[in-house]
């Protein structure tokens, strides 16, 4: 089987490239390997249409192509990470983020420097001529935005600003953004955080 997942605490971006990557492997499943974040389960559980299946109904052992987007780390796809034993299997990558230890090495990269995941995906489809509804550009458009900072931050590029641009013209609602995107941290915070995420360190005491 096909899997298509992301990191634990999804953001939007990582939600939005999962979507994203589906049009690439439409035979894959769709599920995360642990939670989201707050806006993220409030904005699905507005009753979003995507297939997701749940953790415990995947078939770890029958796992033939694992598709990660948003993340390299092994750390960071929890339980999945188990697939990563299984005899033949076919890791494709889908990120962002820089090179880190403990990074996952795949058969098939896409690693670029941009601002979001998302956007290296929506470069994908206007190369392919890939179609995408109203509802997808729309949440394409907040994943960058979330991202970027709603592109003050350093990593925003102009590839971010073009696919907002696509994204836009695909008929995007702005009014969205507002509802279900709040940036917290600056960007200074968000990079202490990527490094704490990095350079975090899982110990068993006594079982637990």
């Amino acid at each position: 089987m096909e899997l298509i997942t992301t990191h634990l605490h999804a953001d939007f971006d990582a939600l939005a490239a999962m979507v994203a990557v589906h049009k690439l492997y439409p035979e894959a499943v769709l599920a995360f390997p642990g939670s989201q974040e707050k806006n993220v389960r409030d904005f699905l559980d507005q009753g979003r249409q995507y297939e997701f299946q749940r953790l415990k109904n995947i078939p770890i052992a029958q796992i033939t192509k694992l598709i990660v987007v948003d993340t390299r780390q092994r750390s960071r796809i929890g339980k999945f990470a188990e697939c990563l034993k299984n005899p033949n299997l076919e890791i494709h990558l889908f990120d962002h983020h820089p090179d880190a230890p403990g990074d996952i090495s795949g058969d098939h990269e896409v690693v670029r420097s941009v601002g979001s995941t998302t956007t290296i995906l929506v470069d994908i489809f206007q190369r392919r001529n890939i179609e995408i509804s109203v509802d997808e550009a729309t949440l394409l458009l907040m994943a960058i935005h979330e991202d970027t900072g709603s592109f003050t931050f350093d990593s925003t590029t102009p590839d971010d600003l073009d696919a907002a641009v696509w994204l836009m013209r695909q008929g995007a609602q702005l009014n969205l953004l507002s509802q279900f995107i709040a940036q917290e941290l600056s960007s200074y915070e968000l990079g202490l955080l990527n490094d704490m995420i990095n350079g975090a360190a899982t110990y068993t005491i006594q079982g637990v």
